[in-house]
């Protein structure tokens, strides 16, 4: 249990302390840009491994919190499939959020498809993707593991909102302007509209044949069936 919480401690610390203050900038300064982002991403890559190592050898460890049922296993899967329609669309759409696409505030039609619904849609299906875990599994190994990815998914997009606003000014204020972080706040707000078209059918479909996917593969990559 100790490497799990240490695991999280890295990985969660990783992207809010390091990535999301200036100590960011201190290192770029001292390494340069290129260094700098190779070496986060190996040691996110890093962090995670370690992360789904040392939850393998928790599970089964520790007192169980909650066990709401077959009810919550099936919700979930559902809560996947919301999941994966941020998460899909959200790696493949331009946005300023995004590592290096800072540049696409330049276009007049950035606020189009998924960045109607909200400006972060990776982040927050990564988020509802480990509450959906969460509602499922209640021992303390799942709690640790799916509870900080909740927190850094949420936690995640202020940072990123607080560094793009310090980076970008004027341009960045004008794109949160149109935008929300809360997915559908700019909608409900009346300054959105939704349109699945511009999100691109493609994209929505390949969520829906990757969350199949994952539902069949789960047994053998995981060792439970969803399903259940």
């Amino acid at each position: 249990m100790t490497a799990l919480i240490a695991a999280a401690v890295f990985f969660v610390s990783l992207h809010l302390l390091v990535s999301g203050t200036a100590l960011r900038g201190v290192l770029v300064g001292a390494i340069k840009e290129g260094p700098y982002m190779g070496l986060f991403s190996l040691a996110s890559v890093g962090g995670i491994v370690w992360l789904s190592m040392a939850y393998g050898d928790a599970r089964g460890l520790g007192p169980v919190y909650w066990d709401l049922g077959t009810g919550a296993r099936h919700a979930g899967l559902v809560i996947m499939l919301l999941a994966l329609l941020l998460v899909v669309p959200g790696l493949t759409t331009p946005n300023p959020t995004s590592v290096k696409q800072e540049g696409t505030l330049d276009k007049p039609d950035v606020v189009k498809g998924m960045l109607r619904i909200t400006r972060h849609p990776f982040l927050w299906g990564v988020a509802i993707w480990a509450l959906g875990h969460l509602l499922s599994n209640g021992d303390l190994p799942s709690v640790i593991l799916f509870g900080s990815i909740l927190a850094l998914g949420v936690f995640g997009t202020v940072s990123i909102d607080a560094k793009r606003r310090k980076a970008l000014g004027a341009k960045w204020d004008a794109f949160a302007a149109q935008t929300s972080n809360i997915p559908f706040g700019a909608i409900l707000t009346g300054r959105q509209k939704l349109s699945l078209g511009e999100i691109g059918w493609w994209r929505l479909v390949l969520a829906v044949a990757i969350w199949a996917a994952l539902l069949w593969a789960h047994p053998m990559l995981f060792g439970v069936s969803p399903l259940a």
